[in-house]
């Protein structure tokens, strides 16, 4: 199983990222899609998941700003992340579970002010 996360970058505060992460060697469509971050110095937080069946749920200070979709079709998660704030700053990884979870490489997203 390999996750590939990418889309990230360096923005300013206000602006917008749109994150990817395709996966290879899993069944995508019965699989629990989720995004998580780590700040320098913090501990990995989880961000949003995508349940299989349809079910969004998002941490709260992302709440309104960040949006997870799914393509079953390419087997791949986004998170699409507006109003950006310099607290949105970490490595984001992706993550798929089935009956184990897996996870990806992370990608740099650093927010300027």
């Amino acid at each position: 199983v390999q996750l590939q996360a990418s889309g990230g970058g360096l923005v300013q505060a206000g602006g917008s990222l749109r994150l990817s992460c395709a996966a290879t060697g899993i069944i995508f469509s019965v699989s629990t899609m989720k995004w998580y971050r780590q700040a320098p110095g913090k501990q990995r937080e989880w961000v949003a998941t995508y349940f299989r069946s349809g079910l969004t749920t998002y941490e709260d200070s992302v709440k309104g700003r960040f949006s997870i979709s799914r393509d079953n079709a390419k087997n791949t998660v986004y998170l699409q992340m507006n109003s950006l704030k310099p607290d949105d700053t970490g490595v984001y990884y992706c993550a798929a579970t089935t009956v184990r979870t897996y996870w990806g490489q992370g990608t740099q997203v650093t927010v300027s002010s």
